[in-house]
């Protein structure tokens, strides 16, 4: 049997050569690896039963054609994707990306760090994730409910309430959630549980819009708070300008923190007085319209076009990435610490690249890896499921408070597995290892399938 290291080294090297001109699933299966070698050296059983080899393979991958109808009359075609990962602990869970860069190394990617992520949360459910290479902007109501009819044609035969719930992501709000859900009713039947994220009128739960952007201060809170630190009087940036953004916003400017820039794929603007957020909700929920309008209001604020991270000239002490994955490189990671950034937690799924990661964990940064710190959405979609089956709908505050409780327990864990295995204050080798060990487990309780 090979020692912990080489069964590393080899399992690596066998989804590389699966998953050839896959970077971003790559770069997700290679983060969780690089921090097992302690948990596999104490559960020998874990290489006897070949856990990682069966962890890095999805369960399923179903791609297909979605053909719609824009309003010319124009005939076009786009590729969908369901990747169901995992469902050793539950149904597979994880949202759908309607985006021109989805493909299927990102949608693998995503799927994969939604096992650790569902783990983590303590909820009773598997990892999936799906969506589209189609692009939602400029595209009327009508255009996007015939695409989401046209999706959910081919989705609904995969997914159930017990088997496989998919919920929002980028490009995928509640207008497309209800969209995707009234496709799924007419061809089956009456299921609120099958999807999550739903308007709460559709049996939707309070509080889920807000619940990534809101988990991920709540996760911040607690690694200033057991540092001697606070959110209250500093100066954050927030990257994107999408629900994740608006809602880690809102929790920020609650918590006494004051927010001076944030943007969208565009470009981003800064405010010194404070970002205006009801400006920014009107900007990007009500008008769908760019970032850089927030300057024909607030004359004193200035747009810049390009990356956020790498281009802020103003100093700022908490940066919360919540746009997308990659947005912050070696050299912006070194341009954020030269800017007095202190504290870093991901609302986004991996916007960090390895180099930048590294470089933080090294100059002893505040790191809240997204797996764990943006958790909260996946947390409160599960709540959502369980109202769903209760025919139930909980309060607002109900629903805030089990977060909260969610985003505390994760915390823990992720600190104090890093501290049994000899990375104290490492929490993205706790939560990798953390997640994995539940999913692990169960895997070998139930036999080799």
């Amino acid at each position: 049997m090979l020692d912990a290291k080489n069964y590393v080294n080899h399992i690596f090297e066998e989804v590389k050569k699966r998953n050839a001109g896959q970077p971003e699933f790559l770069h997700a299966v290679e983060e969780l690896l690089d921090s097992l070698e302690p948990v596999l050296e104490e559960h020998p059983e874990y290489i006897e039963e070949n856990i990682l080899g069966r962890i890095t393979e999805p369960e399923r991958v179903i791609e297909f054609r979605v053909p719609w109808t824009d309003d010319e009359g124009r005939v076009h075609v786009n590729r969908g994707y369901r990747v169901q990962f995992n469902s050793t602990i539950g149904p597979y869970k994880g949202g759908l990306r309607f985006h021109p860069s989805v493909n299927q190394s990102i949608v693998k990617f995503l799927a994969f760090e939604q096992i650790f992520k569902n783990s983590l949360t303590g909820q009773a459910i598997g990892g999936g994730k799906g969506g589209s290479d189609f692009d939602p902007k400029g595209k009327s109501d009508r255009e996007i409910m015939r695409f989401c009819q046209s999706y959910m044609t081919e989705l609904q035969a995969y997914i159930g309430p017990d088997r496989d719930v998919p919920a929002g992501d980028i490009g995928v709000g509640a207008r497309e959630i209800g969209y995707l859900y009234g496709q799924y009713k007419k061809l089956n039947q009456f299921e609120p549980g099958v999807l999550t994220g739903k308007p709460v009128s559709m049996g939707g739960s309070l509080g889920r819009t807000e619940a990534t952007g809101y988990g991920t201060v709540y996760f911040a809170e607690h690694m200033l708070q057991d540092n001697g630190q606070s959110l209250a009087g500093k100066r954050a940036v927030v990257s994107g300008s999408g629900n994740v953004a608006i809602y880690a916003m809102e929790k920020l400017i609650e918590k006494g923190a004051m927010v001076i820039a944030c943007s969208d794929s565009s470009g981003f603007v800064v405010d010194t007085n404070g970002i205006d957020l009801d400006l920014v909700k009107e900007i990007k929920l009500t008008k769908r319209g760019r970032i850089k309008e927030y300057t024909q209001s607030r004359p004193d604020a200035k747009y810049y076009e390009g990356n956020i991270w790498s281009g802020m000239e103003e100093t700022y002490d908490y940066a919360f990435p919540c746009a997308t994955q990659g947005e912050i490189n070696l050299q912006a990671a070194q341009h954020m610490l030269e800017k007095g950034v202190t504290c870093l937690a991901e609302g986004a799924n991996m916007p960090c690249d390895a180099d930048a990661v590294q470089l933080f964990i090294e100059k002893g940064l505040l790191y809240g890896p997204g797996k764990a710190a943006n958790a909260g959405g996946v947390a409160v979609s599960s709540l959502e499921m369980q109202q769903n089956s209760q025919r139930t709908s909980w309060t607002f505050e109900d629903v805030d408070t089990q977060l909260q409780h969610i985003m505390k327990d994760i915390y823990q864990k992720a600190k104090e597995t890093a501290k049994k295995y000899g990375k104290e204050g490492n929490l993205l080798q706790g939560a990798n290892i953390a997640g994995f060990v539940r999913v692990a487990d169960a895997m070998i309780r139930q036999g080799v399938i």
